[in-house]
């Protein structure tokens, strides 16, 4: 199956250059497609926030890449609890980080969503 996923090239100043795009804001990229993620914080997530992600499955998300931010911290523990009972893994790290795994993880076709905050 080809893969369309966008490289993220840049973050900061409050958002991300993914393949060459501004956006502003927290992403959320599910299915190689991103989209404004209303997270702006780790204390802000939800299962609400991550319902896209949980509503995909484990067919289509082997794991979520968490950016948490500036720092690295542990996401809530209802969140750990509800992707560990979808079969969905979870890795966390800071948005830096993250963004360069995410990079590389989806060069190597890996199926995951990338949950990134903002820094």
């Amino acid at each position: 199956m080809a893969r369309d996923a966008p490289t993220i090239d840049a973050y900061g100043q409050g958002g991300f250059r993914l393949s060459g795009v501004r956006h502003d804001g927290s992403l959320l990229i599910l299915g190689d497609a991103p989209r404004a993620w209303p997270v702006n914080a780790l204390a802000d997530l939800t299962l609400e926030a991550l319902q896209p992600v949980l509503n995909a499955g484990r067919a289509e998300v082997e794991f979520v890449l968490l950016g948490t931010g500036a720092r690295n911290g542990l996401p809530p523990r209802e969140i750990r609890d509800a992707l560990k009972a979808a079969g969905i893994g979870l890795e966390f790290m800071d948005t830096a980080e993250a963004a360069r795994l995410y990079n590389l993880l989806t060069s190597e076709g890996r199926r995951l969503a990338a949950a990134l905050i903002a820094v």
